[in-house]
């Protein structure tokens, strides 16, 4: 008995060793938002026929993610009020408040370092899309066959929605920490070896 328990504790512990990585897909993109108050809500619609009305506040983010559950929205608080204070308004015009956030390192191409945060107000006619309104203020924007939003002011150089490997732990999704299933298993090993061996001394001075 004492040799199995050790045999079921070595394997146990080279499982925690192995413990395997999932490759999860992911995608590299523009991803766009619509501000409902403070709070970012994934668009429904693309840039390209999404009309806003004068006074919203959209947001574009270079994101690395699964899909738009787990996507980054932008970052920062700025209001249309901030965002748009320098830019008056016209008649036969709106203004669109615009956030555009590039990004961190780890989201980035290789070999591309992602640009500052910036936002802009975007001065357009009454009808104009979200594309246009972004045009205005951070050319050269960038478009693949499908209108798919590819570049914003020139980032990323190349690439334009491209699936990328994540690995993370299928323990724990975000380390390589053995998860508390793992650990408790092999302490329920490591005990049934500590029985085995007392009971093999036990019944040596029996």
């Amino acid at each position: 008995m004492r040799r199995r328990a050790c045999a079921l504790l070595v394997a146990a512990l080279a499982l925690w060793v192995a413990a395997p990585s999932a490759q999860a897909a992911g995608y590299r993109y523009w991803s766009f938002w619509d501000r409902e108050g403070a709070s970012w809500m994934y668009a429904t619609q693309g840039p390209s026929t999404a009309v806003p009305s004068d006074g919203d506040v959209q947001g574009f983010r270079f994101t690395l993610s699964e899909d738009s559950s787990d996507a980054a929205t932008p970052r920062g608080t700025a209001t249309f009020g901030t965002i748009c204070a320098r830019t008056p308004a016209q008649d036969g015009k709106k203004r669109v408040a615009l956030v555009i956030d590039f990004g961190t390192k780890s989201e980035s191409p290789s070999g591309e370092t992602p640009p500052k945060q910036r936002t802009a107000c975007a001065r357009v006619a009454e009808d104009a899309t979200t594309a246009e309104a972004l045009a205005s203020v951070a050319k050269p924007l960038r478009y693949d066959s499908n209108a798919l939003l590819c570049a914003i002011a020139g980032y990323p150089s190349a690439g334009c929605g491209e699936q990328v490997a994540k690995t993370t732990n299928k323990s724990t999704e975000k380390t390589d920490t053995p998860s508390v299933g793992l650990w408790a298993g092999v302490a329920g090993v490591a005990t049934l070896g500590a029985a085995a061996l007392w009971q093999a001394r036990r019944r040596r001075h029996v």
